[in-house]
């Protein structure tokens, strides 16, 4: 138990998880187990984003400001459609050094995807948490319907692409796979949380009514 004499408590430092840099010079750690968080230091003028709602704190001289980055109009209009914020928060370190942190609101673990140029990962809907500036944000449609209209989760994801570091949260723990050209893996559709582009991604029906309606 920590005693607290009216002074600084005396709080044992955060584990540190995972450490590293982005393309444009960014520091960053994730810190905790369960709940994790990813505090992300910044050059001055150095820029990341996120969706509304993703930042935890920061320091006095980041700069925040809104954007419809990420397509425009046209990207405003499908995260309206799709039930993604409308708009994005950029911030911004002026003045010196800053930083800024972004935090999960669900167990599970920050994922931090270094993407290069022209590079994309597609994401469960909802799993970006924040970005480098030169990271593009995009809605993704599958283009199978079945993938939509019986995935249990939906046809709509979020495809990142790089150049850049982004970073992604999804729940529970995480299992890594490497699929060989032809190769197949069967997985409940609620349990996929990303793949690459490459990747041929259909629903397959498991025969009787009751399983197609699930």
């Amino acid at each position: 138990m920590t005693e607290f004499s009216g002074g600084r408590l005396d709080l044992p430092e955060p584990t540190v998880t995972a450490r590293g840099r982005g393309t444009t010079g960014m520091e960053y750690q994730i810190i905790g187990t369960t709940l994790q968080a990813v505090i992300l230091e910044l050059d001055p003028g150095e820029t990341v984003y996120s969706e509304s709602g993703g930042m935890a704190w920061m320091s006095g001289n980041i700069q925040m400001s809104t954007s419809g980055r990420g397509g425009g109009l046209g990207g405003v209009f499908k995260r309206a459609i799709t039930g993604e914020s409308l708009f994005l928060n950029e911030f911004t370190s002026q003045g010196g050094k800053g930083i800024v942190a972004f935090a999960s609101d669900f167990p599970g673990k920050i994922i931090p995807l270094a993407l290069d140029s022209g590079q994309s990962m597609i994401v469960q809907k909802g799993a970006f948490l924040c970005a480098e500036k030169t990271v593009s944000l995009e809605v993704h449609f599958r283009k199978k319907l079945g993938a939509g209209f019986f995935g249990g989760e939906g046809f709509i994801m979020q495809r990142l692409t790089g150049p850049g570091v982004a970073f992604v949260c999804l729940d529970g723990e995480i299992v890594e796979y490497t699929l060989e050209p032809g190769q197949v893996l069967k997985v409940d559709t609620g349990h996929v949380a990303m793949y690459e582009p490459e990747v041929d991604f259909d629903v397959e029906m498991v025969k009787g009514f009751k399983n197609i309606l699930l």
